[in-house]
């Protein structure tokens, strides 16, 4: 803290060094200016010959000598009032700055909610401060989402272990079981660990997306699609939901495994959250500068007010944290973070019949 305060008091020092060295130097031009031609005069005056203009002039008054004495007083006199006027003005524009470096120490120190609030004027400084604030509250909102997101994936993980430990404490307290017994209780853990196993898989993917893209590929989305899809039929065939592709070119660059990653949880949401004799349809395209990638599907009706929350991290139409529910909520975060990864658009809105119609538009990206 000494050392910041040091560190203030010597940008101050130097600023007021600065404008008491431009105040001195505007009086000496001053002086400089007025006496100067004076001096010339009277150099040029011939000697012993006074004129009638100085004869008529002549009287009380100030003479040259007298001039040059009070200049040189007035210039040790500027010094003094350069210098408290330079440290005036210094402090006067440090002042936001120092507000700004009080609250960045508030804030780092954990107080998310404080912001500087400079108001007008607008300069370079007020600017800066609007920009920092704009950066606290996005901390905020980030450290927010964290907990949050923390609190959840804790929630997540804590059930299946909780329902494991009593599926063998159960098995195990039970004097009279048998093979059979022993055996559905082992199958039944082998189920939780599985779960476990899709929904860390699923928070790696989650992390790894918000990552950011590694590399840089030309690919074809027709083609991850067109893998992606060949995967999923037969799921899709077992719900009693139609699975169709219309794949045109769409060539793009990036991570090829995010992608894959964003085309397969777009699917399996699609598909997951659907009903019997539904559809899913997949469609690529080039447009201009764009490629998009479009996956439209039937299923309940979704209000427009909760599409928005869908993409946030386990977050789910219709929550229930205490019975049987297919997938985690993590799908269309991940669909989220990817697109972000990759600086591409994300487009998603409710199908009035029922399901969502989601497009993800990357740059056109020419094959070489």
């Amino acid at each position: 803290m000494i050392s910041r305060q040091l560190a203030r008091r010597s940008l101050q020092r130097r600023l007021a060094l600065a404008y008491a060295a431009g105040v001195y130097a505007a009086g000496v031009l001053v002086l400089v200016v007025v006496d100067l031609p004076l001096a010339t005069v009277q150099a040029t005056r011939p000697a012993g010959r006074p004129s009638a203009s100085a004869a008529a002039a002549a009287g009380p008054g100030i003479s040259l000598p007298q001039l040059l004495v009070g200049s040189a007083v007035a210039l040790v006199l500027l010094v003094p009032v350069a210098l408290a006027l330079g440290w005036y003005v210094a402090g006067r524009f440090l002042q936001p700055l120092r507000t700004i470096t009080a609250t960045a120490e508030v804030v780092s120190a954990g107080n998310l909610h404080r912001r500087l609030d400079l108001g007008e004027p607008v300069d370079e400084l007020t600017a800066l401060g609007h920009t920092l604030d704009d950066l606290f509250a996005r901390l905020q909102a980030s450290f927010e989402a964290q907990r949050h997101f923390v609190a959840n994936a804790s929630h997540e993980l804590r059930t299946p272990l909780a329902g494991l430990r009593t599926l063998l404490e159960v098995a195990l307290a039970d004097p009279d079981a048998d093979a059979g017994a022993l055996r559905a209780a082992c199958q039944e853990a082998l189920a939780l660990g599985g779960h476990q196993e899709r929904l860390v898989e699923a928070l790696l993917a989650l992390a790894t997306s918000e990552r950011g893209v590694t590399r840089w590929d030309t690919l074809d989305l027709a083609h991850i699609v067109e893998g992606t899809l060949a995967t999923r039929r037969g799921r899709a065939s077992e719900k009693g939901i139609d699975l169709a592709g219309h794949l045109a070119p769409a060539v793009t660059a990036g991570d090829p495994k995010l992608i894959e990653s964003l085309v397969a949880n777009l699917v399996d949401n699609a598909v997951r959250h659907n009903h019997a004799g539904g559809h899913v349809k997949v469609t690529t395209q080039t447009s201009g500068t764009q490629v998009a990638l479009t996956v439209a599907n039937s299923g309940p009706v979704i209000p427009e007010d909760q599409i928005e929350r869908l993409f946030h991290p386990f977050q789910r139409l219709a929550p229930d944290r205490h019975g049987h529910r297919d997938g985690y909520g993590l799908g269309l975060a991940i669909v989220d973070a990817v697109t972000r990864a990759h600086r591409a658009t994300l487009v998603c809105g409710a199908r009035p019949e029922g399901g969502l119609s989601i497009t993800v538009r990357f740059a056109h990206s020419p094959k070489e």
